[in-house]
């Protein structure tokens, strides 16, 4: 057997060599691969010694070479293939160990050059993997250094390897050859122009994190994809049973709520929406009056949290049933209270903020740029008559924050730094109105009321003046504005108008 080694990653290349020496192979190897062969006392053949023609341009050319490739491409069961080697003295290679540049490594800097992305495209490299896994069927191609145990194992027992671990070798280099690419074509588009919000191509490619036990409901399958350590699919579990498809989607609710916020904040979801949501100095205290919302839907819903738990918080939380919490870290002493509840499932978030928003729909999907603006009073206007206090502004930045996150039709009574009551998912707004004070186990005199999208006619105003609340704050643009700003005016409240929308569907 006839191995080839050319790698950029040499992570455990030796050893795997040596074995692979010790069960019969003869090896040849380019460069740096050779070098570190060679001072690990493992004979090896220089790929120059084979082709009979010098590396070359840097080491721009070591591998395309007939003597390589044909090689590598001849199909033993083909007389007139192996006719072509015996003719040009080429010798058959049965396995072909490679990984590529690392071009992402360099396109991930910052102050990386056009000259240095250049010079980290690989050519040989991907040249060599398609071919061998072209020719799946006589040679082996090894693109990762995780199955070189595994390899070792299977031609240790049976002297040969199989033809389902080589064309699953196979299959594994052809995604190797389109990732690289795909992340060269990206890299290569941004240099000299504006990047695109939305991308002519919309290229979703992501490695399967790990599958779930199930969807939605036990019926469906699925699966969790994820690149990296950032956000809710980046997170570290730190404690409790796997994570369900719907606990990573109401943690992701839970968690794209409190990062609103610069001050300690605390959020309770349940299917998406927000049960209760407090912001104050103390984290506890802002759990404390998230709950004091709606302590009933809270009851198995998942709670994020923006600053590390402390003893004092996880005490607070250990005292309700929870499926799962979401905070960028947790004491020691929280720990040990909250891990006392086996099923609680405890996650680390590093936080990110995702550019582009992607949905599936039937057929395609539809993207998005992320809803980030964030609350400036200097940008609203207020149209009563009445301006609002200073109490009532606190408190209307705070639904702002709130009613962004909460599925539309959107209402949400607030007091400065507490949710009061919130309606979310109506098909009118009157009845969000309506259904938030119904839901309502604070009182709702003196709150204010933030609204996701324009108020249609005065009627869920009236509403919510009635229930009790004293200020607006909602985007305009109803061709009713006027009536709904006469009615704020006649009830003497005041009423914000933003200019921005925050639907959620």
């Amino acid at each position: 057997m006839k191995v080839l080694l050319s790698v950029t990653d040499k992570t455990g290349v030796a050893d795997f060599a040596r074995d692979l020496h010790e069960l019969g192979a003869e090896l040849i190897s380019t460069g740096g691969t050779a070098r570190l062969l060679r001072d690990s006392n493992i004979p090896v053949r220089d790929v120059s010694d084979v082709t009979g023609f010098p590396e070359m341009l840097d080491g721009r050319v070591k591998t395309m070479h007939p003597k390589i490739t044909g090689g590598i491409l001849a199909i033993r069961d083909n007389p007139g293939h192996m006719a072509s080697l015996e003719q040009h003295a080429i010798e058959p290679i049965d396995m072909v160990v490679v990984n590529l540049y690392q071009f992402e490594k360099i396109a991930a800097r910052a102050d990386a050059t056009t000259e240095e992305l250049i010079e980290n495209i690989d050519i040989g490299g991907p040249t060599m993997i398609r071919s061998a896994a072209k020719n799946w069927q006589d040679v082996a191609i090894v693109t990762s250094a995780a199955d070189y145990t595994l390899l070792l194992d299977e031609l240790r027992q049976f002297g040969k390897l199989s033809r389902e671990t080589k064309w699953r070798l196979a299959c594994d280099a052809f995604k190797v050859t389109a990732d690289y690419d795909r992340a060269i074509s990206h890299k290569l588009s941004t240099i000299g122009k504006d990047v695109e919000a939305l991308p002519a191509t919309l290229d979703i490619r992501v490695p399967r994190r790990m599958s779930l036990r199930y969807g939605e409901n036990p019926h469906q399958q699925a699966a969790l994809y994820s690149k990296g350590n950032l956000g809710i699919a980046g997170c570290e579990q730190l404690h409790g049973k796997e994570l369900s498809y719907n606990n990573l989607v109401d943690l992701d609710a839970c968690w794209q709520l409190v990062a609103e916020f610069s001050n300690p904040a605390a959020a309770i979801i349940k299917h998406t929406n927000p049960a209760g949501c407090g912001e104050h100095e103390s984290l506890a205290e802002a759990y404390r009056m998230a709950l004091a919302c709606d302590p009933v839907s809270a009851f198995g819903g998942v709670i994020g949290l923006n600053r590390e738990v402390d003893e004092e918080t996880a005490g607070e939380v250990a005292k309700l049933f929870v499926e799962a919490i979401a905070a960028p870290g947790f004491s020691e002493a929280a720990l040990a209270i909250l891990k006392a509840k086996k099923n609680l499932r405890l996650v680390k978030i590093n936080h990110t903020v995702d550019p582009l928003v992607v949905k599936s729909i039937s057929g395609g999907y539809l993207a998005q740029t992320a809803d980030l603006p964030g609350f400036d009073r200097a940008s609203t206007v207020v149209k009563t008559k009445r301006t609002p206090t200073e109490d009532e502004w606190k408190a209307l930045e705070f639904a702002w924050k709130v009613v962004k996150h909460v599925k539309s039709n959107a209402i949400v009574y607030a007091k400065s730094g507490q949710t009061v009551a919130v309606g979310a998912g109506q098909m009118s707004r009157v009845d969000s109105v309506h259904i938030a004070a119904i839901k309502a186990h604070l009182p709702l005199s003196g709150s204010v009321v933030g609204s996701d999208a324009f108020f249609p006619f005065p009627d869920g105003l009236e509403k919510a003046v009635a229930n009790g609340a004293t200020a607006f704050i909602q985007p305009g643009g109803s061709v009713n504005d006027g009536d709904v700003i006469a009615a704020a005016d006649r009830l003497g409240v005041a009423m914000v108008l933003t200019g921005v929308r925050h639907f959620r569907h």
